[in-house]
C-alpha cells in the first residue's frame, strides 16, 4: 500500500498493483468509513479499481497532515464488517444480430462459434468493481480470456443504449447513448442509468452480475412494458 499526491489538492491511496477481490475490499472498506467519518477540509473522494482518490481543501490542509488523516482512516477501517449490501443482479441481454454486431467478429477471433461465446459470457459471475467513465457505467471483473477481444481500430460516434460490449479482458454494459470503441455482442433492455433513484444506478460497486440471454422478441416485450 502507498500514498502518493495528485495535484495539490488531492492525495491517492493505492492498496494493490493488482485488480482483484481483495484490493476492492479494502477500497470499499475505506469508501465506507470516509461516508460516516470524513475529516475537516475533506471535499470528496473517489473509489476506483485498487485506489481511492480523497480530494482536501490545501487551504486547510498540508498533504502531510492529509496523508496523516487518511492512514488512521485506513487502521480504523481496517477493523470494519462491510454490510451485507452486495446484490446478486440478472441483466437480460439479446445477443448478436442488430443487439450484438460484433458478436460474430469475437467469434471468429477465438475460434469460436458465436453460441459458444454466448455461453461463455453469460455462464460467468462479474463483480461490480465500480461505476464510472458515463451515469452508471459498471466495470466488471471476472470475464474469461477464451472471449477477449480487442478494441475495434474505429470507435462508433454512439453506441445504443444498453449495449454490452468486450474490450480485452474487460465487459461492460454502456448505460447511455455514447462514443466507443468497444466489440458490441448484445443489448439489454434494462436501464442501467436510473436518474429518479438514489444512487441513480441499477448497479453499485459490490454487486454480482449475471448475464441472462433472451431472444429477440422478449428484448421488444420488456422494451414495450417499460415505455
Amino acid at each position: 500500500m502507498r500514498y502518493f499526491p495528485l495535484g495539490d489538492a488531492a492525495i491517492v491511496v493505492e492498496f494493490d498493483s493488482v485488480i482483484g477481490p481483495a484490493s476492492h475490499e479494502k477500497v470499499r472498506l475505506l469508501s465506507t468509513y470516509l461516508d460516516f467519518h470524513s475529516f475537516k477540509g475533506m471535499v470528496e473522494y473517489v473509489p476506483a479499481f485498487t485506489t481511492v482518490t480523497v480530494f482536501y481543501n490545501p487551504l486547510v490542509l498540508r498533504y502531510a497532515e492529509a496523508q496523516a488523516k487518511l492512514e488512521e482512516a485506513v487502521w480504523q477501517a481496517k477493523g470494519m464488517q462491510l454490510e451485507q449490501t452486495a446484490r446478486n443482479v440478472e441483466i437480460p441481454v439479446c445477443y448478436g444480430g442488430e443487439y450484438g454486431p460484433d458478436l460474430e467478429d469475437v467469434a471468429r477471433h477465438n475460434q469460436l462459434t458465436a453460441d459458444e461465446v454466448v455461453h461463455i459470457h453469460s455462464n460467468a459471475e462479474y463483480l461490480v468493481y465500480m461505476i464510472g467513465f458515463a451515469p452508471g457505467f459498471p466495470y466488471l471483473g471476472g470475464m474469461s480470456e477464451r472471449i477477449a477481444a480487442p478494441r475495434r481500430p474505429s470507435p462508433r460516434l454512439v453506441i445504443p443504449v444498453g449495449t454490452v460490449g468486450i474490450a480485452g479482458m474487460q465487459t461492460g454494459v454502456y448505460p447511455i447513448g455514447t462514443p466507443g470503441g468497444w466489440q458490441l455482442i448484445g443489448r439489454t433492455p434494462e436501464p442501467l442509468f436510473r436518474p429518479d433513484m438514489k444512487p441513480p444506478t441499477l448497479l453499485r460497486a459490490g454487486d454480482k452480475v449475471r448475464f441472462l440471454p433472451i431472444t429477440e422478441k422478449e428484448f421488444e416485450s420488456w422494451e414495450g412494458r417499460e415505455g
